[in-house]
C-alpha cells in the first residue's frame, strides 16, 4: 500500500501545481479549489507513505515524478516546450528515481 499512497501524493501533488496556472493567481474559484484540495490530500497521502519509506526516498519519487507530470502537463496543456536543456535534466531525474527504485536498499521493496 505505501506505493499506492506515494502515487496518490504525487497524482494530487500535480494535479494542484498544474491548476495553479489556470487559477490565474487565485482569482478563479474552481482552479483555486483544486489547488488546495489536491495539496491537502497529497500531503495526507505523503504522510501515510511516510509510515514505511524513509523521507528521503519518499521526497525523491514525490519531487522527481512530479517535476517530470507536470513538465508533461505544461506541454499538453500549456502548449510549453522544454529545450534539449530540460529534457536532458528530465531524464537525469527519470534515471535517479529508477537507481533508487532498483538499487537503493532503502526504499521499501
Amino acid at each position: 500500500m505505501v506505493y499506492v499512497f506515494l502515487a496518490i501524493a504525487i497524482i494530487a501533488e500535480v494535479v494542484a501545481t498544474s491548476a495553479l496556472k489556470a487559477s490565474q493567481e487565485f482569482t478563479r474559484l474552481w482552479p483555486s479549489v483544486t489547488v488546495v484540495v489536491g495539496y491537502a490530500l497529497a500531503f495526507y497521502m505523503l504522510t501515510l507513505a511516510l509510515r514505511d519509506l524513509p523521507v528521503g526516498i519518499a521526497y525523491a519519487f514525490w519531487a522527481g515524478l512530479g517535476i517530470v507530470l507536470v513538465t508533461l502537463i505544461g506541454v499538453v496543456v500549456y502548449g510549453e516546450k522544454p529545450d534539449l536543456p530540460a529534457i536532458l535534466g528530465l531524464g537525469m531525474i527519470i534515471a535517479g528515481v529508477a537507481i533508487i527504485q532498483v538499487f537503493s536498499r532503502m526504499s521499501a521493496h
